[in-house]
């Protein structure tokens, strides 16, 4: 595959920042949820420290950029609909001087003129002001434990309320989880978040298609991994989704290795698992091929299993569909696959009822997917797995695991780890692969590995 046209690469990680209708929609639903009389509180991300004085990136919390767009630390967004502000947010005040050891912020004017709210204030009058703008609400919208600062300044202004005689001042009598409310927003995607969703699978797709160019024996996992996330950031990803994994032979076993330094084995396979971020959606794809261009028979075997697992289970991500079926659905062809190829003996059934299938597939098929990697949202509802309705986005991603140690199995299956994993959209009719892009039938992967050249330089020292 060439690489990516200046069409595909225009940087994409700065689109949603700033756009006022979307995150004001957002917030208004939200507040239609919360109802007159509660007030909400939402914290930032905050910078952390990596080590010494060195910070790690930063990234903002997921809800709260939901919510507000604002890409920066130590930041709190309140809502309360029933008030004359009804979004208001407590931001680093403007400070030259800091400033040009870190970066431009908005501060409280650019708070109000840049990115909608009715009102803004500096951080650091958070605690005074929180007692006024709960003043005669019933209750409180707040996660306990997001954030401990914020955390005892809503529970100090909440007591003040109750110090106080209540004849000239009230307040909230009852805390809720905001999660209640903002998670199953979420979990609904918006036309803008499909979009994002489908270029950070493009992108993906390409980046891992880089990675099997630059496969082959005695190649480090590292360098693939740097083939992989280069191609994710020229093509205008911000950051990874996660953590990327690069196993080579054995280490496909272990389900979120991500040590990524071990050589590549002339005759075992490679299982990437890694997903682009892009505008604060991300991809989760994962692939399994031959270091040296050609599955071995045992090989072929296994991955032929979980890639019918796959297909099987994709098929079933339609309206209606309880979510635990597409589980059922590709456990079932796994553990049929498993009897065929001799790793379990028994009848079919009971070796689900027994969940014998354990010893070579041992996590679920799928989860959400959004603004996090394992994304936000009930999967079962009064204890029923709830059914699966347009909008809805999840990743399908059946596995076998055969530890090199695993006496019970055949030896020439021994080591062999295959994983396939792409990202699901439902829809009103068939379901929408996001990671469509990247290949998986077994002819293309070896083409692709074997035959196609590296468009990012090897560079040795």
């Amino acid at each position: 595959m060439s690489q990516p046209s200046p069409s595909t690469v225009a940087p994409s990680s700065s689109r949603l920042t700033g756009s006022g209708s979307l995150f004001a929609a957002r917030r208004a639903a939200l507040l239609a949820r919360l109802g007159a009389g509660t007030v909400a509180v939402i914290p930032s991300a905050r910078m952390t420290i990596r080590n010494s004085d060195v910070e790690h990136d930063f990234r903002q919390d997921s809800t709260f950029f939901y919510l507000t767009g604002f890409e920066e630390p130590d930041s709190v967004l309140v809502l309360r609909s029933d008030a004359d502000a009804p979004a208001t947010l407590f931001v680093r005040p403007r400070d030259k001087a800091a400033e040009t050891w870190t970066g431009r912020r908005a501060g409280v004017a650019g708070a109000v003129a840049h990115f909608g709210m009715d009102a803004a204030f500096p951080a650091d009058q958070l605690a005074t002001e929180l007692a006024r703008l709960i003043d005669g609400a019933e209750r409180l919208a707040f996660t306990l434990g997001a954030d401990p600062d914020v955390q005892a300044a809503v529970l100090s202004a909440a007591q003040r309320h109750r110090d106080r005689p209540r004849l000239t001042i009230s307040g909230p009598d009852t805390l809720v989880d905001l999660r209640l409310f903002t998670h199953d927003m979420r979990l609904i995607k918006s036309p803008d978040e499909l979009r994002a969703l489908r270029r950070a699978g493009k992108i993906t797709a390409e980046g891992h298609h880089e990675a099997m160019r630059s496969a082959a024996p005695g190649v480090w996992e590292y360098e693939l991994q740097a083939a992989l996330e280069y191609t994710f950031r020229a093509a205008g990803a911000a950051r990874v989704g996660y953590s990327s994994i690069v196993a080579g032979g054995d280490n496909a076993t272990i389900l979120h290795y991500n040590t990524n330094r071990m050589r590549l084995p002339s005759d075992g396979l490679v299982l990437i698992d890694a997903g682009a971020e892009v505008d604060y959606v991300t991809a989760d794809v994962t692939r399994t091929f031959p270091a040296n261009g050609h599955f071995s028979a045992e090989q072929r075997a296994v991955y032929e299993v979980v890639l019918a697992a796959e297909e099987a289970a994709i098929a079933a991500c339609v309206p209606g569909t309880i979510y635990e079926e597409t589980h059922n659905i590709a456990v079932r062809v796994l553990v049929e696959g498993m009897v065929d190829l001799g790793l379990l003996t028994g009848d079919v059934d009971t070796l689900i009822t027994e969940e014998r299938y354990k010893r070579y597939y041992m996590h679920r098929t799928g989860h959400w997917l959004g603004m996090d990697v394992h994304d936000v949202g009930l999967y079962s509802d009064l204890g029923a797995s709830r059914p699966l309705v347009a909008g809805m986005v999840t990743t399908i991603e059946p596995g076998i695991y055969i530890g090199v140690d695993d006496e019970e199995a055949p030896e020439a299956f021994r080591g062999i780890g295959v994983r396939i994993e792409d990202d699901i959209m439902v829809t009103d009719t068939t379901p929408e692969i996001l990671s469509i892009d990247c290949v998986k039938a077994i002819d293309d992967v070896e083409a692709m590995v074997r035959d196609s050249p590296r468009w990012v330089r090897r560079v040795t020292i």
